[in-house]
């Protein structure tokens, strides 16, 4: 049974148990004696049950549980102990002779059910880390529970009679008073230190060196190249970002944001060692645009990070970008201010190096970024192409969506040649696999044409590209394959393994980043948010590292959705996954999913200084807090230092 399984099951359980304790306490104070006793008995079961539940989950990590086992459960068994010793006597003794409503078994019940509702709440609203504050919440939360319905339940006195006003049910105003000012107190107090917001300047070390003393050194000094490097040349684009009409390969016509009046911008190819420069210009994109580089290992700043590496390009300005083309692969472009939603309406193109060397033009070779439009998964490129039979193809799928995409290749074996741009060693030979490429991701797939079609789905046959050998070819059984039952296929388990270094080294630094939703301040504002370590953005302290550092991550995922994991500046080696080490070739990516329930390490060298994001690709997560900073040590900013998550008008 999977983690995500497991949480979801311990979820059920809670909530069951709180519907239980609920229905007991609710069936005691309609005097049912009988039915109440046996609703006592099932909630002390499924009680029972969430402890149980809670152990098993306990055996996937502390993660999982820390709030449970410290907090929640003993709460909810003290709550049970309490009502099962005070209230089962007494509906022993009510179900042979039927009263009036018994006040003490009617609040122990209903205590452990505030118990339970806090122990539920708790988990589903704040999750990990349990802090001081969340503590006096939650405590002050039950007893408040039990003093209001002491408040509202009649009490008969000794003529049969009901009492009514402040000293209903034995308790005096003064004592109501006294004990809800202090519960509001309490509740304040916790409030106000479970939502606080730390100083942008905060730091975690990841168990290495603090701040040194040293020049500062910022970003604006940390520019590419000015010049190509031996035998590359200097290619020069100007992208405009402008609003626009545009026309999909489907026929249909968006309103879109656009580079160049196109989605996709414009493509940016070069060759190993050209010098790539392009001028930014805004036309007409008021919330503002910049140009990230994603995957590719530019000086940070050209990063395009607004509010870290630069100040957003406002309509009518400009700004100038400058790196040398050193990586070859397929990457891709796109702005970083309001990306969750600039992104989707179509500011995006995409990047493509050679190696070095001349390019076999009876190659093909084809770019296909996927992307969705109001609902519509489209594939850039062209619907369908000929190459003959025995003609090497390379098809470069990009994922520019916030989701993950599934692909699957149909009618010929084929090879994963490269993981977002980064080759793989010997990757073999597979057929009849389908490939789950993350947000943000990008498979290079190679394969020679066979003498009949191939066709590549996407999200079983959401968009579709045909190739076939000849113009008069039939179409054959792979222009409308049946994928849906083909197994995932592993990267982490693919191709010749190797023993990097980084594998077996200690690492100088260690971070661990515990993905959740629960409430945060994001941006100054409380939310329900998605979550680092409890906070939001920009209230999640610094990762602070230094050069030449070996740094670690363990991405945990305590949440019910996937967060694909990006690292701006650096590709990380994926060490393993759920405590599996990988055992395929060295994985190296930019993007990695983190699914339910699951936890990653992965390692980097510390060896691109700067202050570089560190946020889920899902790009409206990031915008819901799922954003923070890697920074080196005597790195600085002078553009404010908090990435902008764009204006409110634009949510």
């Amino acid at each position: 049974m999977t983690t995500a399984t497991l949480t979801i099951l311990d979820l059920a359980v809670a909530l069951l148990c709180v519907v239980a304790w609920f229905a007991a306490g609710v069936t005691m104070a309609l005097r049912r004696a009988g039915p109440a006793l046996a609703l006592l008995v099932a909630a002390l079961l499924v009680t029972l049950a969430r402890a149980v539940s809670v152990a098993v989950l306990a055996g996937r990590g502390w993660w999982f549980v820390q709030e449970k086992v410290l907090l929640g459960l003993p709460m909810l068994v003290v709550a049970a102990l309490a009502a099962a010793v005070v209230a089962g006597p007494r509906l022993r003794a009510r179900a042979a002779q039927p009263a009036g409503i018994d006040v003490a078994g009617v609040v122990a019940l209903l205590t452990a059910a505030y118990a339970a509702l806090a122990s539920f709440v708790l988990t589903f609203l704040i999750g990990y880390p349990l802090t001081l504050g969340t503590a006096l919440i939650t405590v002050a939360a039950v007893p408040a529970g039990a003093l209001l319905t002491v408040r509202a339940l009649p009490r008969p006195d000794q003529a049969g009679e009901r009492e009514s006003g402040p000293e209903r049910a034995g308790v005096s105003r003064r004592r109501f008073l006294g004990v809800a000012g202090g519960v509001v107190v309490v509740g304040a107090a916790g409030t106000g230190a479970g939502l606080s917001v730390r100083p942008g300047a905060t730091v975690t070390h990841g168990g290495g060196h603090g701040p040194a003393s040293r020049a500062a050194v910022p970003v604006t000094e940390l520019r590419g190249a000015a010049a190509p490097g031996p035998g590359g040349v200097r290619r020069a684009h100007v992208l405009t970002a402008r609003k626009a009409t545009v026309r999909l390969e489907s026929g249909r016509d968006i309103d879109a944001w656009t580079f160049d009046g196109t989605v996709p911008g414009p493509r940016i190819t070069a060759t190993q060692g050209d010098l790539i420069e392009v001028r930014l210009v805004n036309h007409d994109i008021d919330e503002g645009v910049t140009l990230h580089w994603h995957g590719y290992d530019v000086p940070c700043g050209e990063d395009g990070a607004p509010g870290v590496t630069q100040d957003v390009v406002a309509p009518g300005g400009e700004f100038v970008y400058r790196f040398r083309a050193d990586q070859a692969g397929t990457y891709w472009y796109h702005t970083h201010q309001t990306s969750h939603l600039a992104v989707r309406r179509g500011l995006y193109g995409v990047l493509v190096v050679h190696p070095r060397g001349e390019q076999d033009p009876g190659h093909l070779d084809l770019t296909l970024p996927v992307h969705t439009f109001d609902g519509t998964v489209t594939i850039s490129g062209g619907a369908e192409h000929l190459a003959p039979a025995g003609t090497p193809v390379r098809l470069r799928l990009i994922n520019t969506d916030s989701e993950p995409h599934r692909f699957a290749l149909a009618g010929t074996s084929f090879r994963v040649a490269a993981v977002d741009g980064r080759d793989l060693d010997r990757p073999g030979e597979i057929s009849r696999h389908a490939l789950r490429l993350p947000a943000g991701g990008r498979y290079d797939l190679v394969f020679a044409m066979p003498s009949t079609s191939v066709a590549l789905a996407v999200d079983d046959h959401a968009a579709t590209v045909r190739l076939r050998p000849g113009a008069g070819a039939p179409d054959s059984e792979a222009s409308a394959p049946d994928t849906t039952g083909w197994p995932e296929l592993d990267l982490l388990a693919y191709g010749t393994p190797a023993p990097p270094p980084l594998r077996a080294d200690a690492a100088d630094r260690h971070f661990t980043l515990v993905l959740d939703r629960g409430l945060a301040m994001v941006d100054g504002a409380p939310a329900f948010a998605q979550t680092v370590n409890g906070r939001g953005h920009p209230s999640i302290p610094d990762q602070l590292v230094a050069e030449g550092d070996l740094v670690r991550f363990t991405v945990v995922n305590r949440s019910l959705e996937t967060h694909p994991w990006h690292l701006h500046g650096h590709p990380v080696l994926v060490l393993s996954r759920d405590g599996k080490p990988a055992s395929g070739s060295p994985l190296w990516v930019d993007t990695f999913d983190v699914r339910p329930g699951e936890v990653w390490e992965v390692a980097f060298r510390a060896s691109n200084p700067g202050v570089w994001m560190n946020h889920c690709h899902n790009l409206p997560h990031a915008h819901q807090g799922m954003m923070l900073r890697l920074r080196y040590d005597g790195v600085t900013t002078p553009f404010g230092g908090s990435h902008s998550a764009g204006p409110s008008h634009a949510h």
